[in-house]
């Protein structure tokens, strides 16, 4: 029986014809005619759109579908086409149907469909309202960038059967009334889009980007406003896409846009404020001024903009003053130019980007951003790259200090010390701390949320950290760290399914994001999908430099998967490294523990404690370490590492 049986992950649509008890006490005749209309309306869509027929329930029908799209693009035909059905006929003799969806984990026993997947999408299907659709968060993940229908939050659901409140979204049908989180609510929610230079001078483009940074900076200090982070509107740069679109990738209720001329010494920046939704323009405002003093404009710009908006959408309350970073034009320049880099998250770019920050602070030793910059791009070089900890943590901590003694309310900086405390003496405590500050003094830093996710993580509070990193992306959606880092939070709570889908919307936005593959591939191996596991790492090598991770993770599942010798030729490329460099200790348990060398993999954890090996962290939150879990000497290491 047991070879009978397959598991497989499936997108499922479940109809329900609505009050069909009751009309079949009414009127049976009609009630039994209805059912012929939905059964011939289901079963052609169902067959244009690739679906198979899992079961008919008396009043409904369970269907898979090859993909999610699929099955979005079937639920919404079979809805106009009972609308077209309706309009035909009395309205005594109409008929709706309710419709969830659903991509879950599912048993295939002889073609028919048991499991959770099966059991969530019937539990999602009575909240679509009368000839609706509704989806569940691990749909709408897979869907929300393929489609040209409107998803739209409908709220969050305690659905029995998850141990957490899950997202549900509804599609968006013509004369549907909108939702309040689709609407007003989100006025406050605000994206500055990369203003244009139309200068003569293409190089006028980091004046340009630095107003663009200046202006969400100085939005981001006012506390009733929430502004997307830079690194998700800088995708928006040159874009084709409609204001309609962006602020539905976006979720926002008010876009600035506008533009840069530069010519000689004088400067106009034309802004827009514009609503969205009816894409009217609001206010609009030029500003004229001559470049001698270049921050000191962009600053009073920026203020006055704040200004104007604080009127237009929020009732009462003082504008915080935003601190000029910089008189330095040429460290201002490096400055963002080592931001861009540090985005990127490879070996090569974070160097560069710390050759950028060293420049700036040469320039302005109190630039005390520049010093962040520094702070951080040092603290990700041993995870992206080869340095080791022990070189890396003390120029970032220095870094981060030199910056606190520039300027103690710099969020930013407090952040960055946050995340060092976490990862160069696994302080846990006071990594909270300071990443708390860092909230408190700019609640819309994107990153100090994002940060305190991850620690949250590593000590296990993981409703915590879904809290936190469900902020970071409201303020920074289009994050690929962000969302990749969502991944792995939902993989720490073995919520694999929906870890697979945050790491394949990672891809699709970037499918060279360094690190995405590796995570995938465990992601796979925890639902126990070898092939699949496999198939996700493939590619990993060429996009993560200098990262030893692709290649151990690969040695590992060939093992698994009966290849054997895969973990030895992976152990002899781990030595031929370390003669040359840093290694994580973490990699070689990974080896070990893949081929159930427990004893030997304990040391190498062990070591990496000893060592402070950042791996060490994540290493604990996954399935890999499930061998050793219970043994004592893994147990003393994680209370180790905890207590620590």
């Amino acid at each position: 029986m047991v070879d009978e049986d397959r598991r497989r992950l499936a997108a499922l649509m479940l109809t329900d014809l609505v009050g069909y008890t009751s009309l079949c006490q009414r009127n049976e005749n009609l009630a039994l005619e209805i059912l012929r209309d939905q059964a011939r309306i289901v079963r052609a869509k169902v067959a244009r759109h690739g679906g198979r027929e899992v079961k008919c329930t008396g009043d409904g029908y369970l269907v898979e579908f090859p993909s999610a799209l699929a099955a979005l693009e079937c639920a919404v035909a079979i809805q106009r086409a009972v609308d077209r059905r309706n309009a035909s006929v009395p309205e005594e003799d109409t008929f709706h149907l309710r419709i969830g969806l659903h991509l879950g984990d599912v048993v295939d026993r002889g073609g028919d469909l048991f499991g959770d997947g099966v059991n969530l999408v019937a539990r999602i299907e009575p909240l679509a309202p009368p000839g609706g659709v509704c989806a569940s968060q691990q749909f709408y993940d897979q869907v929300w960038n393929k489609t040209e229908e409107r998803l739209v939050y409908a709220g969050t659901e305690s659905l029995k059967g998850l141990e957490r409140p899950t997202k549900i979204y509804r599609v968006a049908r013509t004369g549907d009334p909108p939702l309040p989180a689709d609407r007003g609510a989100d006025r406050r929610r605000i994206a500055v889009l990369p203003l244009v230079n139309v200068s003569p001078d293409p190089a006028d483009a980091y004046f340009t980007d630095g107003m663009t940074d200046e202006l969400i900076c100085t939005l981001a200090q006012h506390p009733e406003l929430k502004v997307i982070a830079h690194t998700s509107v800088l995708r928006y740069r040159g874009t084709t896409k409609s204001i309609a679109e962006i602020r539905k990738e976006l979720g926002v209720g008010t876009i600035v846009e506008g533009s840069v001329r530069k010519v000689g010494d004088r400067i106009r920046i034309s802004l827009q404020l514009i609503d969205p939704y009816s894409e009217e323009h609001l206010w609009a405002r030029a500003y004229d001024g001559v470049l001698g003093d270049v921050f000191a404009f962009q600053a009073d710009v920026a203020s006055q903009v704040a200004q104007a908006l604080e009127l237009l959408l929020v009732e009462g309350g003082a504008h915080p003053v935003r601190r000029e970073p910089t008189r330095n034009l040429d460290a201002y320049t490096l400055y963002l130019k080592g931001r861009y880099l540090w985005n990127r998250r490879t070996e090569s770019d974070l160097r560069a980007a710390i050759d950028c920050f060293v420049r700036a602070t040469e320039l302005d030793p109190r630039f005390a951003l520049a010093h962040v910059g520094l702070a951080d791009a040092y603290a990700l070089l041993p995870e992206y790259g080869t340095l080791s900890p022990r070189d890396a943590h003390p120029q970032a901590r220095a870094a981060a200090l030199r910056a606190l003694e520039l300027d103690e309310s710099l969020a930013e900086a407090h952040a960055s010390l946050g995340m060092i405390c976490a990862h160069q003496s696994f302080d846990f405590g006071a990594a909270q701390r300071e990443l708390q500050r860092a909230i408190e003094l700019n609640p819309n830093y994107a990153t100090a949320h994002h940060w305190y996710a991850l620690v949250l993580m590593y000590v296990h509070r993981l409703d915590e950290a879904q809290r936190a990193i469900d902020r970071a992306l409201e303020l920074d959606p289009l994050s690929l760290v962000v969302n990749r880092n969502l991944g792995r939070i939902l993989l720490a709570g073995r919520r694999t399914d929906e870890a697979i889908a945050a790491f394949e919307r990672v891809l699709a936005l970037d499918p060279s994001f360094p690190m995405t593959r590796v995570n995938l591939a465990l992601a796979y191996v925890q639902k126990g999908d070898l092939q699949r596991a496999l198939a996700a790492v493939e590619g990993e090598r060429s996009v993560s430099g200098g990262s030893p991770w692709p290649a151990v993770i690969t040695g590992c599942l060939r093992e698994m998967s009966g290849q054997r010798g895969a973990v030895a030729a992976a152990l002899r490329e781990l030595e031929s490294r370390a003669a040359r460099g840093h290694v994580p200790p973490t990699c070689f348990a990974a080896c070990y523990l893949a081929v159930g060398d427990l004893e030997r993999a304990l040391a190498w954890l062990e070591r990496a404690y000893a060592e402070r090996d950042e791996w060490l962290l994540t290493a604990l939150t996954t399935s890999f370490v499930d061998p050793v879990r219970s043994d004592p000497r893994f147990v003393r290491l994680v209370a180790q590492v905890l207590g620590s």
